[in-house]
């Protein structure tokens, strides 16, 4: 097994673990503070035939609500946790949604291989960038499996800029705990990865910068860049 093969399988084992049993509770208790996936979600704008991915679907909680927004989408899921990826099945079949689902690992993620589909219209990562170590491998990557004209659309902890400093202190022990990491230079990474694709990027602060959104429109004819993001 290669060092990345071992590096991916930790991460599994790790993401199992944390999930094995917080799985059955978290949309409830992460209703209070994944702020803003909600409309990440409405601005995807999904018309019929549209195919979408989200990267790091976890419960399954947002492909769910994508479904109901926009039935005559083609919603797929990715997850690296097995634990994970069982609960958001279930969570599909409860509602009668068609979504698909696959195990794998972010920042080498091949969606033909597990879905038979080679770049998607809109990808999203909602509160995912924060838990994968190689976060920067994750974006190029997403943007690697986005078609021409397509949009990458984030949402994820900010640097809480505007929040009082023993808010900031507090939540950051809690994310500790569930191994989350905000990534504060997240906007500069964005801006150039933008100008390097000659992209449209859209990037702003929500809730006093509890969180960051952004969504990236790559160009209709994308540059030879793409193909070494």
């Amino acid at each position: 097994m290669s060092a990345v093969e071992q590096g991916e399988e930790n991460h599994a084992h790790l993401m199992d673990r944390t999930y094995r049993y917080q799985r059955h509770i978290y949309d409830l208790t992460r209703r209070y503070y994944l702020l803003g996936r909600d409309r990440l979600i409405d601005d995807l704008h999904a018309g019929p035939g549209t195919t979408v991915l989200e990267i790091g679907c976890g419960t399954g909680r947002n492909l769910v609500r994508a479904a109901r927004l926009f039935p005559e989408a083609r919603l797929h899921g990715m997850d690296i946790s097995h634990e994970m990826l069982e609960t958001a099945e279930a969570a599909a079949a409860r509602q009668g949604t068609k979504l698909r689902f696959a195990q794998g690992d972010a920042t080498r993620f091949n969606p033909y291989a597990a879905f038979g589909v080679s770049r998607f219209e809109r990808i999203y990562m909602s509160y995912t960038l924060s838990m994968i170590p190689d976060w920067h491998a994750t974006l190029a990557q997403g943007v690697c499996n986005l078609a021409p004209g397509g949009s990458l659309h984030i949402v994820d902890f900010g640097q809480q800029e505007r929040l009082p400093r023993w808010f900031r202190s507090m939540l950051r022990a809690w994310l500790v705990q569930f191994h989350v990491s905000p990534r504060g230079d997240l906007k500069r990474v964005l801006e150039a990865l933008a100008a390097k694709l000659g992209a449209e990027l859209q990037f702003r602060s929500l809730y006093r910068g509890y969180a960051w959104y952004a969504v990236l429109r790559l160009p209709e004819t994308l540059k030879e860049a793409q193909k070494n993001a």
